[in-house]
């Protein structure tokens, strides 16, 4: 039976002490528990293609089997950013949640086989994009449980929590691989996702609040703002999760004797970790200042990442890689709190300070962060192919350092112009500086 709440208030202080806290912290935890196992069974593939080596394929076939999970679960978060508002929060986490075993169950057989074809392992990797929608589902829902003075700390959890399946898998399955064998790797999550599901059932809600229509939802897409985001979380977020799949096999093609294994989860642990602090830092100091400077600081870490690649000195690479996990999981907090803080201004500006205003400011933050995090999550797709690209063409990853180096340079230069030059010369300036 499904359960709807119809009386939700979470800008009312009375409200949110006496139970809307409680109840919205609920539905955070269960929220982050499947999106959890939404980013495991996404990322699954950056081990997997570190251990088929029966296989034979060569560097750049086994970036597409990274890749193609990038891809699919970017374009899925569009539709899936639309189930909450159509079907309710607590149902569709559900069903997102269920699906997950189609990807877990078919790696399960395929590589149990020694005569599956490459390109049936395409398809296995592109099912994976299931996990990659859960997160667009899952922050438009938690989006309108929390008051907007608490919303970059409750995203910031709520991604973070999902962003450490990246970790999870890259810690767990080498150990579960090395001792089950390569099939494992999907078995492993089957109870895991049931038991999602079920605390879904009985721990989540719904809210009637949260109902709109796609035609409402997809209103955003003709805003200027959306696109602009969008273009600044691939930077972000496109980067995490890019740099995430990418590290295992990366480190195997320039230091295939390293115990690359042993620690390829520690960047997307501390990417995920230092979210909520780039969600914090942007409630104090504003996301757009944040998100500027951390732009800077990701340029200076792609230069160290180059250098180190060509020192030969395996630690050096992987030290340096950290500070491109650190600054792309600040950037992810800092840029994901200037979306709502962006949309609710500027309802609140255009309706005046009223509950109608803040809940159609909301409802347009739900909306775009379905296209902002499908553009984004493409930019996953786009440095595994980068990389693998780069080594088909040159023998060497340094044109796609060179790529990314520029990448962010102009998203430094967006940041600037868009958000932080005088108050005044946009209006969006004091949008993105906004509080709220």
């Amino acid at each position: 039976m499904a359960r709807w709440i119809a009386d939700w208030h979470p800008d009312d202080p009375a409200f949110w002490e006496s139970s809307g806290k409680r109840v919205a912290r609920r539905n955070l935890i269960f929220s982050i528990v499947a999106e959890h196992l939404g980013f495991t069974v996404w990322t699954l593939w950056s081990i997997v293609a570190t251990k088929m080596g029966a296989y034979e394929f060569t560097t750049d076939q086994l970036f597409w089997l990274v890749a193609l999970p990038n891809l699919i679960g970017s374009a899925l978060r569009i539709p899936y950013t639309f189930g909450p508002a159509r079907f309710g929060g607590r149902n569709f986490t559900i069903v997102s949640a269920l699906l997950l075993l189609i990807p877990a169950i078919a790696l399960g057989i395929a590589v149990s086989n020694p005569n599956t074809p490459y390109w049936l392992f395409l398809v296995i990797a592109a099912l994976a994009g299931f996990g990659g929608g859960n997160f667009a589902s899952s922050m438009a829902n938690i989006t309108y449980f929390y008051p907007r003075s608490k919303q970059g700390v409750a995203l910031g959890l709520n991604a973070a929590g999902g962003n450490i399946g990246v970790s999870s898998v890259q810690l767990v399955m080498p150990l579960v691989i090395g001792s089950l064998g390569l099939a494992a790797a999907g078995w492993f999550w089957l109870p895991l996702i049931v038991a999602a599901a079920v605390c879904a059932w009985f721990f989540m809600d719904n809210l009637t609040s949260a109902k709109a229509s796609p035609r409402q939802q997809l209103a955003v897409a003709g805003k200027a703002q959306t696109w602009i985001m969008s273009f600044l979380y691939i930077g972000t977020f496109g980067s995490f999760i890019g740099y995430s799949t990418a590290f295992p096999l990366l480190s195997k093609s320039l230091f295939p004797e390293a115990p690359f294994a042993v620690v390829a989860f520690v960047g997307p642990l501390v990417g995920s970790l230092i979210r909520p602090v780039g969600g914090w830092l942007a409630d104090k100091l504003g996301g757009a200042p944040v998100t500027l400077w951390n732009f800077a600081a990701m340029g200076g870490g792609v230069l160290l990442v180059w250098m180190a690649s060509t020192s030969g000195n395996f630690w050096m690479f992987f030290l340096s890689f950290q500070l491109l996990f650190l600054t792309s999981g600040i950037g992810n907090g800092s840029t994901y709190r200037m979306i709502p803080a962006i949309f609710q201004a500027k309802a609140v500006a255009e309706r005046g300070e009223s509950e109608e205003a803040l809940l159609h400011g909301k409802r347009q933050a739900s909306a775009a962060v379905g296209i902002i995090s499908a553009v984004g999550a493409f930019g996953g797709f786009l440095i595994n192919r980068a990389f693998g690209m780069a080594f088909a063409a040159a023998g060497t990853p340094a044109p796609a350092f060179l790529a990314f180096g520029l990448f962010y340079a102009s998203c430094f230069a967006l940041t600037w112009w868009c958000y932080t030059r005088t108050v005044g010369v946009k209006v969006v300036a004091s949008l993105a500086y906004a509080r709220v």
